[in-house]
């Protein structure tokens, strides 16, 4: 579900948030509409607020593992993680990480893709949220679900700053529920279209 329809409709810090991330029309081929949070990080207060919604929503659920999702998601959920007493897991892209590794295949609008984790970085029974910036189609968290699930995880949630359009009303991803603080800002989209 998106923010504010959970209490959020109206709340300031929502709107510093969306306000604080840079569309950039036709990047990285045309017709995409990037959603560049490098200027959210370049406003402390927007990426504050960002930080402490996440943190207010999880702080009593139990979470011992905040899972990121390669790259962005190292961004958001080591501060979360620490700030909720969790340990922080990087789900990484094929043959970044050194060690024995378990992997999970995925299909993308343009071709195939592969997450992977350390073996036994997590323990069968934990509750795991998992972070990224953006959800589009969903096709990346859901392999980071049946990732961590085949590990013997609990997936509590997924958690993304910003959900296009496309999964609004879709608020499970494998059964699990996804939390979206913003949608991408209209008038930035119908300026540049």
């Amino acid at each position: 579900m998106f923010a504010e329809e959970n209490g959020f409709f109206g709340d300031p810090r929502i709107k510093a948030i969306s306000d604080a991330i840079r569309v950039v029309p036709h990047f990285p081929k045309p017709g995409i509409m990037f959603q560049d949070i490098t200027t959210l990080l370049l406003d402390p207060k927007a990426f504050r607020y960002t930080i402490d919604i996440f943190v207010d929503r999880y702080r009593d659920k139990n979470i011992s593992l905040v899972a990121g999702v390669e790259a962005r998601g190292f961004i958001f959920g080591p501060p979360i993680a620490l700030a909720i007493g969790a340990k922080f897991v990087p789900l990484r892209k094929p043959r970044k990480l050194p060690g024995e590794v378990i992997s999970e295949a995925y299909v993308l609008e343009y071709g195939t893709d592969c997450l992977e984790m350390h073996v036994g970085a997590v323990q069968p029974g934990e509750s795991v949220l998992i972070v990224d910036d953006l959800v589009a189609t969903g096709g990346t968290l859901s392999a980071a679900i049946r990732l961590l699930e085949r590990a013997g995880a609990e997936v509590v949630e997924c958690a993304c700053v910003i959900g296009l359009p496309l999964v609004k009303g879709n608020w499970k991803l494998n059964g699990v529920p996804l939390y979206v603080l913003v949608e991408p800002r209209l008038d930035d989209l119908e300026r540049t279209l």
